[in-house]
C-alpha cells in the first residue's frame, strides 16, 4: 500500500486585507432634489382627487336591499367619470334585469352623489351589458358572504 497523500497546513498571523469598494464619484447629496419633489396634486376628479373619493365613498352607503352588502364592493358600479366642472356619471348594473328596486335605485344614487361637496349634476346610467355576475364583487364584499 501507499502513503496517503499529505496535505501541508500553514498558519497566518493576519487577516487578508480586504478587497477595495468602489467608488463612485457624485456628490453625496444626489438624491436630494429628488426627494424634496412633491407628489403632483391629483385633480379633484380623478381617481385620488377629493370629488372623486367622496363619490366613491358616498356609493358604500348605498346598500342592495337583497343582499347586505354596499353596491360598490357588490361591483354594481362599473365606472365614475368626474369633469371639471363637477358633473358626475355613474354607470352601473344591477344584480338583475328584474331587480325589484331597478326604478328606485338609480334616483337615491343620483341624490346621494349630488349631495357631494363640489359635485353640480349627478346622473346614472344604468346599463345591462356586460351583466353582473359575482366574481365583480371585491374580496371584502365576497368575505361579507361567506363566498372566501
Amino acid at each position: 500500500m501507499s502513503e496517503p497523500d499529505r496535505i501541508e497546513i500553514e498558519e497566518i498571523d493576519a487577516a487578508p486585507p480586504a478587497p477595495e469598494r468602489p467608488r463612485l464619484d457624485r456628490a453625496p447629496d444626489y438624491l436630494e432634489g429628488f426627494l424634496s419633489q412633491k407628489p403632483a396634486p391629483v385633480p379633484a376628479g380623478e381617481p385620488g382627487g377629493e370629488i372623486y373619493d367622496n363619490v366613491i365613498a358616498a356609493l358604500k352607503e348605498i346598500y342592495d336591499p337583497e343582499i347586505p352588502v354596499n353596491i360598490y364592493d357588490l361591483g354594481l358600479i362599473y365606472g365614475v367619470d368626474v369633469t371639471g366642472d363637477g358633473h358626475v356619471v355613474v354607470t352601473m348594473t344591477l344584480t338583475t334585469p328584474h331587480c325589484p328596486v331597478a326604478e328606485s335605485m338609480p334616483g337615491e344614487i343620483e341624490m346621494q352623489v349630488g349631495a357631494v361637496p363640489g359635485v353640480g349634476v349627478a346622473e346614472v346610467n344604468l346599463v345591462w351589458d356586460p351583466p353582473w355576475d359575482p366574481q365583480k364583487m371585491s374580496d371584502e364584499a365576497k368575505l361579507e358572504l361567506g363566498m372566501l
